[in-house]
């Protein structure tokens, strides 16, 4: 088995803030065994104020505080995968980027929201990713110590095709990282959760957002670890702060022998036959 960290944060608008709160995680993560650290969706800054949140939103190797990380990283001896951050990206927008970040603080792998939570809610609210970023147009699986690592964040959730082809890669593990609201969360997080463990046969790490956050906006939490059957193995529940969990690759090959969904699927045809 190979243990885990989960950061369930509370992020506001200072980066180095954020930041800090992640470098301290990795620091505990380390000294508690875990091979890898998950943290949410914007984890180094949520900020839905777009002039105010401009100055902060750089490359990556102009990102101060994502060094810091890079550092604690290799002083630490820990793999992490930053649930995403925002950086600088093409045609006057941002990308919404998770990073998987090695022992040696070296970037590994990069993965852009595909799907852009473009919504309005019946409780009032009302988002429009797509106004200030560029979506992604590349599925990313990358190796870890915890086996293969798919890529998704938040609402690519809710698009099982994106799910199917990192099955194609045949992932052992996918990272979910969320900062989901709450009246979507309370009825939908853990059934789509388990759903997705369930149709990778993969375990899935979703790392969340949790609370009342200085931009104004409330996150759902429980941030989840769920096994490949599809059983959650951690809920963080409401309350910021770091959780441990195990994968267990004997589990993942477990579940493909009693189950080989994946090794059955069919491609299905795109349009019916006349």
């Amino acid at each position: 088995m190979t243990r885990i960290a989960v950061l369930q944060m509370t992020s506001g608008i200072d980066p180095e803030a954020n930041c800090a709160a992640i470098v301290d995680a990795l620091n505990e993560a380390a000294q508690g065994g875990a091979a890898m650290l998950f943290t949410p969706e914007m984890c180094s800054l949520l900020d839905r104020d777009r002039a105010r949140s401009a100055q902060h939103i750089v490359d990556e190797g102009a990102n101060e505080p994502l060094q810091a990380i890079q550092a604690a990283c290799q002083q630490n001896g820990i793999w992490a995968a930053l649930g995403s951050v925002a950086v600088a990206g093409g045609a006057g927008k941002s990308a919404n980027r998770s990073m998987v970040i090695d022992d040696q603080g070296v970037i590994r792998a990069l993965y852009d929201k595909m799907h852009m939570f473009d919504v309005d809610l019946d409780t009032g609210e009302s988002w429009r990713e797509s106004n200030a970023y560029q979506a992604g147009d590349e599925v990313v699986a990358v190796e870890t110590p915890i086996g293969t690592l798919g890529l998704t964040i938040c609402y690519d959730i809710r698009f099982p095709a994106l799910y199917q082809e990192l099955g194609r890669h045949s992932c052992d593990v996918i990272a979910i990282p969320a900062a989901f609201t709450v009246s979507t969360g309370k009825d939908h997080w853990h059934v789509m959760q388990r759903a997705r463990a369930i149709e990778a046969s993969a375990y899935v790490v979703a790392a969340a957002q949790v609370g009342q956050h200085e931009d104004g906006r409330a996150t759902y939490g429980h941030s989840l670890v769920v096994d490949p059957w599809g059983k959650v193995i951690l809920d963080m529940g409401e309350d910021a702060g770091l959780g441990f969990a195990d994968i267990d690759p004997a589990r993942i090959v477990e579940v493909r022998t009693q189950l080989p969904s994946l090794a059955n699927r069919r491609d299905i045809p795109k349009s019916p036959k006349q």
